[in-house]
């Protein structure tokens, strides 16, 4: 039995700020998820594409943000339990919570935190008959490695931010970008459409509007892909298919935990992001409320303010008081303590 203050399911970028979070406040974290490595959907799908929106970090690759959060998190030593999927969960009679992996693995803390992201999620794939005859044969549903696509002939489908911004990615990297979409309008950032079509006036983004990829073409691999534009058929040579028209999310089974579920996502209470279930938390884009900016930067403030309401419930008989890192420094639970700088506390004193 894995015994720990706080278990969290999901160990994307709110799950491993909540480690932080709740390392301030000398509460243990432990976290579950269902991949082989921490990380989540910045890991997984795109762990080489730029984050433009983390306070303080004009720009970060997914994959380097998963390590500065590992980073910044292990002096508070979190454990792991890494490619396994919270199956159960079963409320003790002291309010506490066992929860069971698919693998049999045993965890019990007074405070869960769903952290799951999207939960587990499959890739929306386009109606072509043969697509998965071509599936890791030059179609990809995520980019994992750019390089893979230098001086390549890439055709990417789609409207949304990813088409948009890896498009512009690979815009510098592939021998050709062609993006396709069935509308003339994008639905992305305002700055990611000027920028696409920036690209196209310079020659390095092809744009084909209102238009669809409606067939697949090749032995063994792709060769060319056929882009139907009103009556028009548009044969255009290719070595990689991406359509990247966002994922199916599914909760899975936590969608059977008594929680109180909403368009497949967890309703939650603004104060504190606890749900339904006293001692169970939702953070991040797994949770729903009036106003919800599937963000990571609001996973992060929720992952805080939750940590505050965790301690709470843990030490009922303590006086929560606010200290700043900038003063305080950090206690690692080795005891040692890492010194704000003296310039710094002069400077706010």
């Amino acid at each position: 039995m894995i015994k720990t203050d706080i278990l969290i399911i999901g160990a994307g970028p709110t799950g491993l700020f909540t480690v932080f979070e709740a390392g301030l406040l000398k509460l243990r974290c432990h976290l579950i998820d269902a991949l082989p490595h921490p990380g989540g959907q910045c890991s997984e799908l795109y762990p080489k594409k730029p984050i433009y929106d983390i306070p303080g970090l004009p720009e970060i690759l997914a994959g380097d943000l998963t390590k500065n959060l590992l980073e910044q998190g292990k002096q508070f030593e979190p454990g792991f339990t890494l490619g396994e999927r919270a199956e159960t969960i079963e409320k003790q009679e002291d309010g506490s919570f066992i929860v069971t992996t698919n693998k049999g693995t045993k965890h019990h803390a007074p405070i869960v935190a769903i952290a799951g992201g999207l939960g587990s999620f499959e890739p929306r794939k386009p109606l072509i008959d043969n697509i998965t005859d071509f599936e890791d044969k030059g179609v990809e549903y995520f980019i994992k490695d750019p390089e893979v696509y230098r001086n390549k002939r890439v055709v990417i489908s789609g409207g949304g931010d990813s088409a948009l911004d890896w498009s512009i990615f690979l815009a510098d990297i592939a021998s050709e970008v062609t993006l396709v979409h069935r509308r003339n309008e994008f639905r992305g950032a305002l700055d990611s459409v000027e920028r696409v079509q920036e690209l196209k006036l310079l020659g390095k983004i092809n744009i084909i509007t209102p238009a669809e990829v409606t067939a697949l073409e090749g032995f063994n691999k792709i060769e060319s892909v056929v882009v139907t534009k009103g009556d028009e058929k548009i044969r255009l040579r290719a070595d990689h298919f991406i359509p990247l028209f966002g994922l199916s999310p599914k909760l899975g089974p936590i969608g059977n935990w008594g929680l109180e579920i909403e368009k497949n996502a967890i309703k939650v209470d603004t104060l504190d992001y606890q749900t339904n279930i006293a001692g169970i938390f939702a953070i991040g884009d797994v949770n729903t409320y009036e106003g919800k900016l599937k963000l990571i930067l609001c996973g992060f403030h929720e992952a805080t303010l939750m940590c505050q309401s965790a301690y709470k419930i843990l030490n009922p008989n303590k006086k929560l008081v606010l200290k700043y890192t900038t003063v305080s420094g950090i206690n690692g639970f080795d005891g040692t303590r890492k010194e704000a700088p003296k310039a710094v506390v002069k400077a706010i004193v």
